[in-house]
């Protein structure tokens, strides 16, 4: 029983690899020849070599060895860096005994890359099949594109989701090999609040800027990646903002910024540290209605002169004292800490982030709305 049980399975594996040499036999041979390329990071005989691959994988035809194609076609003295016309073709067939021929080409243009494939019938020296398909253009995805044109032209089913990102020249693909990057200008309006936007309306003789409390913003965000996975992104932002120039204001800001983005939805956050150089001065809050202004004012340390300098000769609000903003003080450095949400809308490559943002401080807050604008191309 065990010998014929052995004796069926030898039988079976030999009625296979028959089965399997038959095949290989009746399919038609094909030559993989260079393919034309055009400011793309690959050679013609690199690109020949990957359709080669991806040939072989569909195990349709018997392809030549590229070594044996090489010698043969060197010692017809046939140049096949530049064979690419049909003749030449043909010719190149007839000597190699192949049924088929399979080249084309791959080229730039503009913000897409074309791909050719090309099918070449040498018995009936015609062009059996070819087609054309243009692409996004990623250089580190030809691969994947080489791929679809094939199945394209050998009437193999693609996965037509990929197809479609990869053919959507409007909307562009976003892999891991290429995340959203938004450095770019940027331009908004800051509102202030509590002390803050008090200082901007107060008027010049009393430390403050005859203003309003809503500023404009313009500056420039620069963008360091430092993690991807997929559609997420983490990364480090830096902002250089200068504000309140149309009110004859200039208050400089760098905000550094650690965020989070989702690059398919657009959506992001971010907070880190800001710092500002702005006038500061020493002063008091005259709550108790003490010298000549009203209840409540603010003056500088050494404007302290009371009504009744004898009951008070000395400046009760000594304990009080702080730094606060005045157009009448010296440069100094302030720091502060921003929170910031925004999304990012997509129109073919035209990126437009909007944010919103709110930065807490003890004398009032800043809160404000920025947009900017870039293109995604590649790098």
């Amino acid at each position: 029983m065990r010998k014929l049980i052995v004796l069926l399975l030898i039988g079976l594996v030999s009625l296979q690899a028959n089965y399997s040499y038959l095949t290989a036999q009746d399919r038609e041979t094909i030559a993989i020849l260079y393919f034309d390329t055009n400011d793309i990071p690959y050679d013609a005989k690199t690109l020949g070599n990957m359709i080669r691959i991806e040939v072989e994988k569909m195990q349709l035809y018997t392809i030549i060895d590229k070594y044996d194609m090489f010698d043969m076609l060197s010692k017809n003295e046939l140049d096949i860096e530049n064979c690419f016309g049909r003749n030449c073709l043909v010719e190149a067939g007839k000597i190699l005994g192949v049924d088929k021929i399979l080249t084309g080409s791959v080229e730039k243009l503009g913000e897409k890359i074309v791909f050719t494939v090309r099918l070449i019938d040498v018995n009936l020296e015609i062009i059996e099949k070819s087609n054309v398909m243009e692409y996004i253009d990623e250089d580190l995805l030809i691969s994947r594109m080489s791929k679809i044109s094939l199945n394209e032209l050998f009437g193999i089913e693609n996965d037509r989701v990929i197809v479609d990102q990869l053919t959507d020249i409007e909307e562009p693909l976003i892999s891991t090999t290429k995340s959203m990057k938004l450095n770019g200008p940027r331009m908004g309006v800051a509102f202030l609040t509590g002390e803050l936007g008090e200082v901007i309306t107060r008027n010049e003789n009393k430390g403050g800027y005859d203003g309003y409390p809503i500023l404009s913003q313009f500056g420039y965000q620069y963008e360091i990646q430092y993690l991807s996975a997929g559609d997420f992104q983490a990364l480090i932002e830096f902002v250089g903002i200068l504000t309140g120039l149309e009110q004859r204001m200039f208050i400089p800001n760098v905000v550094v910024m650690n965020g989070f983005r989702l690059n398919d939805s657009g959506w992001e956050i971010a907070f880190g540290p800001s710092f500002t150089i702005r006038k500061t001065e020493y002063g008091f809050y005259d709550t108790d209605n003490l010298m000549a202004g009203a209840a409540g004012e603010w003056y500088l340390e050494y404007e302290w002169a009371p009504i009744d300098p004898v009951t008070y000769p000395s400046n009760p609000y000594y304990n009080k004292i702080v730094e606060r903003m005045d157009s009448r003080g010296e440069v100094s450095l302030s720091t502060g800490w921003v929170w910031a949400i925004g999304k990012t809308f997509k129109s073919g490559y035209l990126n437009i982030p909007v944010n919103m943002y709110v930065s807490p401080n003890k004398e009032g807050w800043y809160m404000g709305l920025s947009v900017g604008f870039n293109t995604s191309r590649k790098r």
